[in-house]
């Protein structure tokens, strides 16, 4: 895969794209990591991308052309096109299956915007997707790239050390995840479940996908709605709910 990052603050991508997940998918070869500064673009002798709004009004906008001629000049080479994502909080909200959507695609470009907008025109002539992380507002688009592009490329074939971990992470199976434990066995008066340490492999798988439900079910019910739940499951549930009272779910 590759991915270019169009952004006026390029150092910031810097110890993101060369650490951890993401560095190592670098090495690999994995995933190519690039970012551009569109400031390079702009038209103008001061290198300016911003002016003020047509119709008056607080703050700077985007200018269209610096941010057309970066995406072209990424592009144009290029018999097929990417998947162009405008970073902004009006944006499509993300989530888990866009991760896994995008990272089948070969080739993402990313715009991270400043300032109090962006031209109109680069929403409707230029990208092919909006993206926001959440209902709030940053000072830019770098964050929330880098939030996407993690948790992207961490879905790429080779990249985690364990393939069966991304099948398993919150939300990819509609559920949240089940409880972890590890070494050692009991950490002050706290032991691991007897289950977990039974060898019993269709067990723990059961007690594994009960607990799932049951941390859905306390922490973001709203996913049960649309998860494909058997009759066992809806019944077990439905004894779980009376456990817990109306006030607890």
């Amino acid at each position: 895969m590759r991915i270019d990052v169009l952004t006026l603050f390029p150092a910031m991508f810097d110890g993101v794209f060369s650490s951890s997940i993401l560095g190592k998918a670098r090495e690999k070869e994995i995933v190519r990591l690039n970012t551009v500064n569109f400031r390079d673009y702009a038209n103008n002798k001061h290198n300016t991308v911003d002016d003020y709004p047509y119709g008056g009004g607080g703050g700077m906008v985007l200018k269209a052309e610096p941010i057309f001629s970066a995406v072209e000049a990424l592009t144009e080479p290029l018999a097929a096109k990417p998947r162009i994502i405008l970073m902004c909080p009006q944006g499509e909200p993300f989530t888990q299956q866009k991760a896994e959507e995008l990272s089948q695609e070969d080739h993402l470009v990313f715009i991270c915007g400043h300032y109090e907008g962006y031209d109109e025109r680069i929403r409707e002539h230029l990208v092919t997707d909006e993206f926001s992380i959440g209902d709030y507002v940053l000072t830019g688009g770098e964050l929330p790239a880098m939030v996407m592009i993690d948790s992207i490329v961490r879905l790429l074939p080779g990249v985690l050390g364990n393939e069966t971990s991304a099948v398993t992470d919150s939300f990819s199976t509609g559920l949240l995840e089940y409880p972890h434990y590890t070494r050692p066995e009991q950490f002050r008066d706290w032991k691991v479940p007897d289950i977990l340490l039974s060898g019993h492999h269709a067990n723990i798988e059961k007690w594994r996908k009960q607990q799932a439900l049951l941390r859905t079910l306390n922490k973001r019910p709203d996913l049960l709605e649309s998860y494909p739940l058997t009759a066992a499951e809806k019944r077990w549930l439905e004894e779980e709910r009376r456990k817990l009272g109306p006030s607890e779910t």
